[in-house]
């Protein structure tokens, strides 16, 4: 197989490199052998592999920079990102070509992240930043978070990770999801028609489903107003998840108390986003489920194992459905 990795010369993500592909192959035994490998960082080096291309391994957004119908041979496209949204509708990409994400690369570094946003805020971080930037000497006091609860809105590889994390701390954890299967990191599962009646009993709100027609703004101002004072959000999936001005306002208001938010509406965040002055509220710019270490590995054994499927005849775990966008 004809298998190109194409990431842009001007691309802020973490590249993926040829002797990463080989190290992973290697690995892969039988599935990762006997494959042409090419690499593109331009438009022209894409062009000029592109007549011989079976697969191509790329970010979504050099996947939408790209002019795939001139690669007459693709059949298969990875993501090197779960969230795969800024393709939708998916009409750039040809009919009879898969597209994978790389879901479940990033629960173990997810998980640490929802925990420690969790126990900043338990513990009143976002609030103790606010008071350090006024310079202000106020005792806050909190206690451990053992038998407090934790919603989890999406319970797949970066929910599951948080939920794994959360329980190790003894936090009570309901997953929200479509339907109301059993998750094993879960204490109890929910379907998202349910959240309403959820979001009153809630410490934590942990939104870590992938980005779609029925996700946008799912927690509006009206949601926002169905949780408790004490509640603090988590947000690690898209920032358009949240209505960001509303939270902002209810931040503000005290009507909640805390946020933790590693994704924002635009990215990055504008210098004059009213989002950087709120109060109560630690932003980290898009990278709670990155490992630079581990990514880029687990992310192309994820491949080799869609690879194994496909030859075994099965549908691979990580195949897109576009209908769903995820």
């Amino acid at each position: 197989m004809h298998i190109h990795i194409q990431e842009f010369a001007d691309s802020p993500y973490l590249k993926l490199t040829a002797a990463e592909f080989h190290e992973a192959a290697a690995l892969a035994g039988g599935i990762g052998e006997g494959h042409t490998l090419t690499v593109g960082e331009s438009e022209a080096e894409f062009a000029a592999a592109a007549p011989g291309i079976e697969a191509l391994i790329a970010t979504p957004a050099a996947i939408r920079r790209l002019d795939l119908s001139i690669a007459p041979k693709l059949r298969l496209i990875q993501s090197t990102s779960a969230g795969v949204d800024p393709l939708a509708p998916f009409d750039m990409i040809p009919d009879g070509v898969m597209l994978l994400n790389n879901r479940g690369v990033h629960a173990d570094r997810a998980g640490e992240f929802a925990i420690m946003a969790m126990l900043m805020l338990a513990t009143h971080m976002p609030a103790f930043a606010t008071d350090q930037r006024a310079h202000r000497w106020q005792r806050r006091s909190s206690g451990t978070v053992a038998g407090m609860r934790a919603t989890i809105v999406g319970v797949g590889g970066l929910g599951g990770g948080a939920a794994r994390r959360a329980r190790q701390f003894g936090i009570h954890v309901t997953g929200v999801r479509n339907g109301a299967a059993p998750h094993p990191d879960c204490d109890a599962t929910r379907p998202v028609g349910d959240l309403d009646l959820i979001l009153p009993h809630t410490d934590f709100l942990l939104l870590t489903c992938p980005l779609t027609a029925a996700t946008r703004n799912l927690l509006d101002a009206r949601r926002l107003a169905l949780l408790p004072p004490h509640a603090g959000v988590i947000n690690m999936g898209r920032g358009a998840l949240v209505d960001q001005p509303a939270l902002c306002a209810a931040l503000r208001d005290g009507t909640i108390a805390g946020a933790v938010l590693d994704v924002f509406t635009t990215e990055p965040v504008p210098p004059d986003d009213p989002v950087w002055d709120t109060p109560n509220l630690v932003m980290t710019p898009h990278i709670s489920s990155d490992d630079p270490a581990r990514y880029n590995a687990a992310t192309l054994a994820s491949f080799f194992a869609a690879l194994r499927a496909l030859a075994a005849g099965r549908v691979p775990a990580t195949l897109v459905d576009f209908a769903r966008g995820y």
